[in-house]
């Protein structure tokens, strides 16, 4: 088959998505591909809530990859709507992509996933041996083994995000496995999210820098209000940050306020960068008392 990055008369278009364990680098990897900052990215768990699309554009294709969340066991209704998401979403998709972190060892959870992808048969599946700029040649080539032992896959590729090593590789050897296609998105397109749904992720990452433990899980982001100054080079945002306890409003907060504007200042910052123009944020703390179990809360927090 001719390779997308040659000339051909052929263009190939569809969708992929990344799957893993959470914090195996599926979000790393699809703002890699895309080239720019268009999923949120933590060491927490469940960073991902919502699927979400990442256009990647190519000579002879597009890759469209449906970022979604980590598969889990889910032990709140919201943990079961994630759930619901990642299947949903892997029912649709053209090729899979199972994320492997070169530097652990392959355990029961990535077990687990890669058994439920017998379910989502349409699809192709692909293995991305990730992080192997955090591993040695000998555990990379040892991990590669391990890896081609858990199935047939019509691709294997050793990747590191962070160091843009083989990404050219990994985005040749997806376009091969997508239907022939026109593109299914403008040239210009990134993501179809819109702009006040990726500042509100924005916000959310910021507030989960540093948090601990269940915390990450209880903080849910919604926006009041933009508001465009008449000359355009100011925008004001209205914000409002949820937690389940009060205990947990404290921890946001912090002493004497200074938390809440440490996490105002670090989302400013990537917010003027997606805007183009400064920014005025304003952040209300609240509290929605169990809202990850409570389906009134879920829908009005959007899930």
């Amino acid at each position: 088959m001719p390779d997308p990055a040659e000339p051909t008369g052929e263009f190939r278009a569809g969708f992929v998505s990344f799957v893993g364990r959470p914090n195996v680098g599926k979000s790393t990897l699809t703002n890699a591909l895309v080239g720019e900052k268009v999923a949120i990215t933590s060491s927490k768990p469940q960073t991902t809530r919502r699927a979400i699309r990442g256009i990647v554009h190519a000579p002879h294709g597009q890759l469209i990859i449906v970022d979604t969340p980590g598969m889990h066991r889910p032990r709140t209704l919201l943990g079961e709507r994630l759930n619901s998401i990642v299947q949903d979403t892997l029912r649709e998709v053209d090729v899979i992509g199972l994320c492997l972190p070169a530097n652990e060892k392959i355990g029961p959870g990535d077990k687990y996933i890669n058994e439920q992808l017998d379910s989502f048969p349409r699809a192709k599946k692909v293995a991305i041996v990730t992080k192997i700029d955090a591993s040695s040649r000998p555990g990379v080539a040892e991990q590669l083994q391990a890896v081609s032992e858990l199935r047939d896959w019509d691709a294997i590729i050793p990747i590191s995000s962070f160091d843009r090593v083989q990404l050219d590789i990994l985005m040749t050897e997806l376009v091969k496995l997508l239907p022939l296609s026109q593109a299914l998105y403008p040239a210009d397109a990134v993501t179809d999210e819109t702009t006040e749904s990726r500042i509100s992720e924005l916000i959310r990452e910021a507030v989960l820098e540093g948090v601990q433990d269940e915390l990450p899980h209880s903080i849910a982001v919604t926006i009041d209000d933009m508001i465009e100054s008449e000359s355009k080079d100011l925008l004001e945002i209205y914000a409002n940050l949820f937690v389940e306890r009060d205990s947990q409003k404290g921890i946001i907060i912090g002493h004497q306020g200074q938390r809440l504007q440490d996490v105002g200042a670090r989302a400013r910052v990537e917010i003027e960068k997606l805007v183009g123009r400064q920014v005025f944020l304003s952040l209300r703390v609240k509290v929605a008392k169990e809202w990850q179990r409570d389906a009134k809360l879920l829908g009005r927090l959007g899930f």
